[in-house]
């Protein structure tokens, strides 16, 4: 049976690949999951049979590219029989796409790429002397997926050169990561209305400068001279001087990182969804709040913008207009039963099952 490698150095932190893993195996799909990682920790997290997580660099190396790629290189080799693996499915472009990129060139073995946030603005935006590597990888992938339409934009406009610009769109694909199950399966079944004493903005994820809450929160405040509004953060404080700046509004409240079936409570007590972040590859929590019925502020021209056309199931803001975001509310609360309804209902595209077929559609065309 032919032989699927994910190399995926997310996985240990980014647990929501399990959903995919786990129903390809259960598909009796002959799959590998490789997670190169500079330290064994949260090992209580099953991260499946399947899965190798394999401590070949140290957190030094990670200031070094090529340092570091070489080890995991020179580990993963020892790792597989190459022999039986057919393709390889790197979930990201410059860490697990170069490694993708050697095994082919070394073995002639397929790749698919993805493309993630820190690709776009970390690697190809900041790192000059890897982007003409980051093309390669992207010249010889098989197929390159995108999760949204927006980072194949940006990619495709400020770093593709034009003589690859046509293979480049025909052989990339948009296709978003899918929510956790539970919320499919609890997904609220008729829309929201909001409460009528105050307004409930909600936040979920970590507090920090990337994720925009102080912005937030100044937006709320101007709010607030309108009629009453409220701010809850769920999430782990990654930057202690944000939180206790975002905490001084009477009107916020903290909590911290919750379990999914205590925090859809949250969701569903909220009546509008806020996180304008600086930039998101994708935002699995604007889907959560979907669910249950939540209209969404989100970024333009990040992950989750263009998923829907504006003003469907939310609005796209700039991350430093606060105008946009007030007019933004105002639009939601005008609107409010008709954007709960079509969030519910378009929630279900983010569904796993349908995403799996997806990428098996994909392998299978490539394995012919």
């Amino acid at each position: 049976m032919k032989k699927i490698l994910h190399i995926n150095s997310y996985y240990q932190h980014s647990r929501f690949y399990k959903n995919l893993y786990d129903r390809q195996f259960q598909k009796a799909q002959n799959i590998a999951v490789y997670v190169p990682v500079s330290s064994n920790d949260n090992n209580s997290f099953d991260y499946g049979s399947y899965a190798l997580l394999d401590n070949c660099f140290n957190s030094y190396d990670r200031i070094f590219f090529h340092l570091k790629h070489g080890k995991i290189f020179s580990s993963i080799e020892k790792r597989y029989d190459w022999s039986n693996i057919s393709l390889i499915h790197a979930h990201s472009l410059f860490s697990n796409g170069y490694i993708a990129y050697k095994l082919y060139k070394k073995y002639n073995i397929p790749y698919i790429v993805a493309v993630r946030n820190t690709d776009v603005n970390v690697f190809f935006k900041k790192m000059l002397h890897l982007r003409k590597m980051g093309v390669n990888i992207l010249k010889n992938a098989k197929r390159i997926i995108f999760i949204s339409q927006n980072y194949l934009e940006l990619t495709r406009s400020k770093y593709i050169p034009k003589q690859f610009e046509k293979e480049f769109l025909e052989k990339s694909v948009v296709l978003p990561n899918g929510v956790d199950q539970y919320y499919i399966d609890h997904a609220l079944k008729t829309p929201k209305i909001p409460h009528e004493d105050a307004i409930d903005f909600l936040y979920v994820g970590e507090i920090n400068q990337n994720k925009n809450v102080l912005f937030s929160a100044k937006c709320i405040d101007k709010l607030n001279h309108e009629g009453k509004c409220t701010f809850t953060m769920v999430g782990k404080i990654t930057d202690k001087k944000i939180y206790q700046t975002v905490s001084a509004y009477d009107f916020v409240k903290h909590i911290s990182p919750q379990k999914k079936e205590t925090l859809i409570s949250y969701y569903r007590n909220a009546d509008i969804f806020i996180m304008p972040s600086i930039t998101e590859t994708f935002g699995l929590v604007y889907v959560e709040a979907m669910t249950q019925g939540v209209p969404v502020i989100y970024t333009k021209g990040q992950g989750f913008d263009n998923q829907f056309p504006n003003g469907q199931v939310g609005y796209a803001v700039s991350s430093d207009s606060a105008e946009e975001v007030i007019e933004a509310v105002h639009s939601i609360l005008d609107n409010y039963k008709e954007l709960s309804n079509n969030c519910i209902s378009l929630s279900k595209k983010f569904n796993w099952d349908f995403i799996t077929e997806q990428y098996d559609a994909i392998y299978n065309l490539l394995l012919e």
